[in-house]
């Protein structure tokens, strides 16, 4: 009887120890797994590609000139139309060999630089003039009523004034115009016109363009026996 108690203690004790190591342990597997993934933190929303502008202001104004730039377009046109058919008139009705051939020049040299200012005119949509005003109409008409001597005098004089005032508008504009191109034209023609002057001044004033001008007003000395 004793040996029975024992052995179904024994049996009894094996069940119990057999039930607690079948324990589950998924409730402690459950807290792991419920961790939020970490896929959420995407920032694929991102505005760079559209925050900078591209529609940038445009310096379109460098193109047009000034109305001051305008007006010397407009006058050296002006002008330049002028001393070609002044010159032309020249080689027709001066007598002087020295005087047909300055008209000869201001014809060569004004020809090409009057094409020039027509092209850089049409780049900068200014209208510039095709013909003589009514005051180098006028001079026209005045020296086509001389000649000879009469003539030379008279167009030589009208070309030291015209290149008097266009040194002047030409050096004015080399420094102190607006737009980059017109102030280009004026410092690149300028030498030219400068050359023009110092040419008619020696023809107006003999010898006062001279490098050294002779003194036919000084006395001489007379001699003493």
């Amino acid at each position: 009887m004793s040996n029975f108690k024992i052995l179904s203690t024994g049996i009894v004790a094996i069940a119990l120890s057999l039930a607690s190591g079948c324990t589950p342990t998924t409730p402690h597997d459950q807290t792991t797994s419920e961790a939020p993934p970490a896929q959420s933190v995407q920032t694929t929303e991102s505005p760079s590609a559209t925050v900078s502008p591209t529609a940038s202001p445009t310096t379109s104004g460098q193109n047009t000139p000034s109305s001051s730039d305008k007006q010397f377009m407009t006058e050296a046109a002006q002008g330049g139309l002028a001393e070609v058919q002044l010159g032309k008139l020249a080689l027709k009705r001066g007598t002087s060999k020295a005087v047909k051939q300055f008209a000869q020049r201001m014809v060569k040299d004004h020809t090409p630089v009057n094409n020039q200012l027509k092209q850089l005119a049409a780049k900068k949509g200014v209208t510039l003039p095709t013909s003589l005003d009514t005051t180098n109409k006028q001079v026209q008409q005045r020296l086509s009523n001389l000649s000879g001597a009469s003539f030379d005098r008279e167009y030589l004089n009208q070309m030291l004034e015209d290149h008097q005032n266009d040194v002047s508008a030409f050096q004015t504009e080399a420094q102190g115009g607006q737009d980059p191109d017109v102030k280009a034209f004026a410092a690149k023609t300028l030498p030219t016109l400068q050359q023009h002057l110092k040419q008619v001044s020696s023809l107006v004033n003999p010898g006062t363009t001279t490098n050294a001008p002779t003194p036919s007003s000084a006395p001489t000395p007379t001699s003493t026996p």
